[in-house]
């Protein structure tokens, strides 16, 4: 299967779970990014703002932004940075995703974990994203050293994925 061909089965088994069940997991999610002891350790977590199809995790950033700096990506053109996240200070971004508004970007040397989503993993972290790179050429940069995580349903789960150089692997997969 190519990787149009994964992500379109993928989109159906994510649209097949029933809207319960989809709470329920990304509750569960939510709860383990929080307990995660990288999580609970790191002064800076790079978190994303969900897609109605991915983990709705939106519930946990103001929660683990009481404790720490929490940071938000922001697509600028061709290129995603993270900024730091303010409640009051969010607008929709070029692909309806909400994201900071203003601001400096943050340095990613100083980012200690990266909450990630993707359209599909393995357990051993491998990750497919939606097609247009934009945190593989984030996390490739010179100086990032964040612990990675990536986090989906376990219906995102695959045996298998194609794998090209550029490709970054999470150090983790978080599914439920």
């Amino acid at each position: 299967m190519d990787k149009k061909d994964i992500r379109k089965s993928v989109r159906s088994a994510i649209a097949a779970i029933s809207q319960d069940a989809k709470a329920q997991k990304s509750t569960m999610l939510a709860l383990a990014i929080m307990l995660h002891p990288a999580v609970r350790s790191a002064r800076a977590v790079a978190l994303f703002s969900p897609l109605p199809d991915e983990p709705q995790i939106s519930e946990i950033i103001e929660l683990i932004a009481r404790e720490r700096a929490v940071l938000l990506p922001r697509v600028e053109g061709d290129v995603m940075r993270f900024y730091p996240y303010s409640s009051n200070a969010m607008s929709s971004g070029p692909y309806g995703i909400m994201e900071p508004k203003g601001g400096e970007p943050f340095s990613l040397c100083e980012i200690d974990v990266m909450v990630v989503p993707g359209v599909a993993f393995t357990t051993d972290g491998k990750r497919m994203g939606r097609g247009k790179g934009f945190y593989d050429k984030y996390m490739s940069q010179d100086g990032f050293r964040a612990y990675k995580i990536g986090v989906c349903y376990a219906e995102q789960i695959l045996q298998s994925l194609p794998c090209e150089p550029h490709d970054i692997l999470m150090d983790e997969v978080i599914y439920k």
